[in-house]
């Protein structure tokens, strides 16, 4: 007796994937806007391991240990740093932003009084006289009010928030380190592991999306983090040099502001002007008009030197996302994800134009690779990283790769940068 073969899985019609992608769509869209405060921890749990996957990789390649080994290695003195700066310095740090902030809200209240000041004030230097009275600083005061409250208010209400509720903020900090640890360990040490995506037909398309995206999120993380970590400390010695209050809260606040263009730096620059104008007294027995514009020229003068030649040097791509697109996304992403939307703002808006761009391609039959954009830019590497790998190799003795050496028209490449 024959034995009758199973019948074959009856194939879905064109009708049945588009009701059946749809559904998946706005089950998938409940699922966020339901569970919308999950994305933040989630997002920066991928960052976290994002950024230990090189140390991770190093450790594993470079000495005995095995990748499980290494990644729970890095964890356990990644956790004790984090017990540390939470018991040490965590609630000095957000006292001192809270009465920074409740301090600049006070300070706000008095700007009615010291722009009435300036009116009745006409100012010589040197052969040049000024004089305020012509302006309506009443109008002018209301304004500068205007935007200053409510970005204070979100500001104190977050700090508050994070000050209140201490528990719920341990608890989502403990889950945002567990899940990156799951990721980095999974991954084992390669970055598409992280987050695996598999559709049938589609392998060489995910692969170059996936190798542009991590040329966009290297870009990122690896400039604009050293830029925050480096601005602050800049501004936080530099501050303490001048006799600021609160220097810690003013050079933290110039820091989130370098992911905000345009925007960012004037609110800083208001701040620490208020600051330093109603702060009673400074070391250098100047008046409070003087102290906060030399302060403010200190601030102008560091973040320029961060825009000009710092962040040139440090950041390893262009994103190429116009400023103001970044202004708008890093309002939206706050609104959905909290500052963590502002701090991604930038490399999330030039993903979803990739995204974007290859589906529009794609709905229009055309290539989603052409040629011009088929290859991308050789990593840009710092001159002064160059050097210092050159100078360790030849201490250790090691030949150059010829093979890693600059392909033809390369140096032409990196002019046109």
């Amino acid at each position: 007796m024959e034995k009758t073969q199973p019948p074959a899985s009856p194939r879905w019609g064109a009708m049945a994937k588009l009701v059946v992608t749809l559904t998946l769509v706005v089950i998938l869209g409940a699922l966020l806007v339901r569970f919308k405060f999950v994305i933040g921890p989630v997002l920066m749990a991928f960052i976290l391991a994002y950024l230990l996957l090189p140390l991770a990789s190093l450790m594993s390649k470079k000495t005995p240990l095995s990748w499980a080994v290494a990644v729970n290695l890095i964890y356990l003195v990644f956790i004790l740093i984090l017990l540390a700066l939470l018991t040490w310095g965590g609630v000095g740090l957000v006292g001192q932003v809270t009465n920074l902030i409740t301090a600049v809200q006070n300070y706000a209240n008095q700007l009615p009084v010291f722009i009435d000041s300036l009116s009745q004030k006409v100012y010589q230097l040197g052969p040049f006289r000024f004089d305020f009275s012509t302006f309506d600083w009443q109008a002018i005061g209301q304004q500068i009010l205007s935007y200053i409250e409510p970005a204070l208010g979100k500001m104190g209400g977050l700090v508050g928030t994070l000050a209140g509720s201490a528990a719920s903020t341990l608890g989502w900090t403990a889950f945002v380190v567990v899940v990156s640890y799951f990721f980095l360990l999974e991954s084992g040490g390669f970055r598409t592991r992280i987050i695996h995506v598999d559709i049938p037909g589609y392998a060489e398309d995910i692969r170059r999306l996936s190798q542009r995206l991590g040329h966009i999120w290297n870009a990122f993380l690896r400039g604009q983090i050293i830029i925050f970590f480096s601005k602050v400390i800049a501004y936080m010695v530099l501050m303490s040099i001048l006799g600021v209050r609160y220097a810690i809260g003013v050079a933290l606040i110039a820091g989130f502001a370098s992911f905000l263009p345009y925007i960012g730096p004037a609110i800083n620059w208001i701040v620490l002007g208020l600051v330093t104008y109603f702060q009673g007294g400074n070391p250098f027995g100047l008046s409070p008009l003087a102290y906060a514009v030399v302060a403010i020229i200190v601030a102008l003068v560091i973040d320029q030197v961060f825009d000009n030649l710092v962040a040139p040097r440090v950041m390893a791509s262009n994103l190429k996302v116009h400023p103001a697109f970044v202004l708008i996304a890093a309002i939206i992403a706050a609104n959905l994800i909290g500052i963590l939307g502002i701090i991604i703002a930038a490399p999330l808006l030039a993903t979803l134009q990739l995204i974007g761009r290859y589906t529009m391609r794609k709905l229009l039959d055309r290539d989603p690779w052409p040629p011009e954009e088929d290859t991308l830019l050789p990593p840009h590497v710092p001159k002064w990283l160059r050097k210092t790998r050159l100078w360790w190799r030849k201490r250790r003795g090691v030949k150059p790769d010829m093979s890693k050496a600059e392909p033809p028209g390369f140096k032409d490449t990196k002019k046109a940068r």
